[in-house]
């Protein structure tokens, strides 16, 4: 079956134009239309002001997809666009899944700066050796399996990226993780939160895994939990590779 338009499944990065790729902002530049989360539409509207935006809310990411691929089965060039990297909790996997319905729509995966790296940078080098990186969002993913990746990699020490620490129905979820990695790591463990990554009002800060436990954080903030070698350096948080120091 011939090809009759393309959605571009966009990583916008935390959402300034300085940590849009450039093949982000070229494919958002040839696009006819752009779909998104209302919130991540927001952040980018300004920069492509003569665009058809096609936005919807929170737990519509099925809907915002069929949206995007019934718009591209008309001949046009679509962007749907994910905060961050298009593949890291973003829109690729099932956009791709969906995408099989739409055999006469082509589908490619733009990837972008996920906040485990914009935030990192804020923080110094957080993720400097071997790292995981866990959501503690249980709306799509059991609550006892979350807590089974937490405890091995705090077991195994590995740097812990953590998205989606909190919310007002999940207020208790970063004290439970802090408790579960205090099982294998130590209460002096060096830690970081960084919140509002590259919009206004960023703002970073290093603590220990004692300290973290009892921080209240919300949706807007990545945490970072180091491993048995993360130490402070000039303020900065860094999880040294390996090389002499």
């Amino acid at each position: 079956m011939a090809v009759l338009g393309t959605v571009y499944v966009v990583g916008i990065g935390p959402g300034d134009r300085e940590h849009l790729t450039l093949e982000a902002e070229s494919v958002l530049k040839k696009s006819e239309v752009i779909v998104g989360y209302t919130l991540y539409v927001d952040l980018i509207r300004r920069y492509f002001p003569d665009k058809v935006w096609i936005t919807s809310g929170m737990m519509q990411e099925e809907t915002r997809c069929r949206m995007a691929l019934l718009e591209a089965a008309k001949g046009k060039i679509v962007s749907m666009i994910s905060s961050g990297d298009s593949g890291v909790y973003g829109m690729a996997g099932l956009m791709l899944s969906l995408g099989t319905a739409y055999p006469e729509v082509a589908i490619e995966i733009i990837p972008g700066i996920t906040s485990a790296l914009s935030g990192g940078a804020m923080l110094g080098a957080p993720l400097g050796h071997d790292f995981a990186v866990i959501s503690l969002s249980d709306l799509l993913t059991p609550w006892e399996r979350i807590e089974k990746r937490l405890r091995l990699a705090g077991e195994a020490d590995f740097a812990i990226a953590i998205y989606n620490p909190s919310s007002r129905k999940r207020k208790e979820y970063l004290k439970r993780a802090c408790d579960i990695l205090l099982l294998s790591k130590a209460p002096e463990t060096i830690c970081g939160i960084v919140r509002n990554i590259a919009r206004e009002g960023a703002e970073s800060r290093i603590l220990t895994l004692r300290e973290l436990r009892d921080t209240e954080v919300d949706m807007l903030t990545t945490v970072f939990v180091g491993n048995s070698e993360t130490r402070i350096i000039d303020g900065r948080m860094v999880t040294p590779r390996g090389y002499p120091l």
